[in-house]
């Protein structure tokens, strides 16, 4: 019964790991497409190998998701709360792709992980929560709005007496290398997150102890599905930021990419901080798109946008709960 737990908690775990994929690959590559830097196919490919790259380039984040948010629950009942924690992050992913919602991946996992916890009588790392969690979810979208709007204004400012339609044409190649940044910076947060789940389920089930490094086969499966999720696409995603936030050009794509990355890095190295790649990419869309003028944007759209950021992680955590009651009703 262990085993088989330890089993579907993994598989459900790399579910996760699909979904986030096909709904966090328009973060990586809408931009370009909108801006015909890339074709679709083109774009969600080369997202789809940078993605896998990412995953190996760290563990701080997976270290934050396993250690730095909830205690460690033991026996049938942590792996009980894992699995809840995880329905319930896929429901509310499932649900915003629908209405093609950019919603944050990551803080749907950490709501349903938190809400699972409490339900399950596990403690909570509130102020884990808050330093990695909460503080970087507020912190990051106006980091982004910010440098967006700065990086756009130094390539105005740059490019202010060149030829319109030659730095158009420039910009729409330098893309490829700024979305290829986004989709390495994803890999590298995003896969991680379901490593560091993926860690707890085998320390819970006793095959390993937070002091070993990651089973390389840990990193390979959660980098493969996250790959395979982004080349599925998330079409539905892909036109709000794309298009519905406000129409791109080149130059603005290129900026709105060369900051979410950088920001993804950063975050991901220097504080090991699980940031979301929604939060980072659509903020500094707004930003870029400013600088045009501030009724370029669409704050409408954006302000629907933000209103599920908000309601993102309360909302996995009630799932979660749910979850987790029905299964102690039934299992424990």
């Amino acid at each position: 019964m262990d085993t088989f737990a330890l089993v579907v908690t993994i598989a459900v775990a790399l579910f996760f790991t699909y979904t986030n994929g096909f709904h966090d690959s328009a973060n990586a590559i809408a931009t370009s497409v909108s801006t015909r830097a890339l074709t679709p196919r083109a774009a969600l490919a080369m997202a789809a190998v940078m993605n896998m790259a990412g995953a190996f380039l760290g563990s701080g984040v997976a270290k934050t998701v396993s250690e730095g948010l909830i205690a460690t629950p033991e026996g049938s009942t942590g792996m009980a709360i894992l699995f809840s924690g995880l329905v319930g992050a896929i429901t509310w992913n499932l649900i915003t792709w629908y209405y093609g919602l950019p919603s944050s991946s990551s803080h749907a996992l950490f709501g349903g992980l938190v809400g699972a916890a409490l339900a399950g009588s596990t403690t909570v790392y509130w102020n884990g929560v808050l330093d990695k969690v909460v503080i970087p979810m507020f912190l990051s979208p106006i980091v982004g709005l910010i440098v967006g709007y700065l990086v756009m204004l130094a390539i105005l400012w740059i490019f202010r007496r060149a030829n319109p339609h030659k730095t158009k044409r420039h910009f729409r190649i330098a893309q490829t290398v700024s979305a290829a940044g986004m989709a390495l910076g994803h890999g590298l947060q995003d896969a991680q997150k379901t490593m560091g789940v993926v860690v707890m389920a085998l320390v819970i089930s006793g095959h390993m102890t937070f002091s070993d490094p990651i089973p390389v086969w840990v990193k390979i499966v959660c980098a493969l599905m996250l790959s395979l999720g982004t080349y599925a696409g998330g079409w539905r995603i892909m036109r709000t930021l794309g298009r519905k936030i406000i129409e791109l050009d080149p130059p603005q794509g290129f900026a709105a990419e060369t900051t979410g990355a950088s920001i993804m890095f950063t975050t991901a190295y220097l504080f090991k901080a699980p940031i979301s790649t929604t939060h980072v990419i659509t903020s500094a869309i707004m930003g870029v798109g400013a600088t045009k003028r501030v009724k370029a944007v669409r704050w409408g759209v954006a302000k629907n946008i933000v209103m599920g950021w908000f309601i993102t992680m309360p909302a996995a955590a009630l799932v979660a709960a749910g979850v987790f009651e029905l299964v102690d009703l039934v299992l424990l």
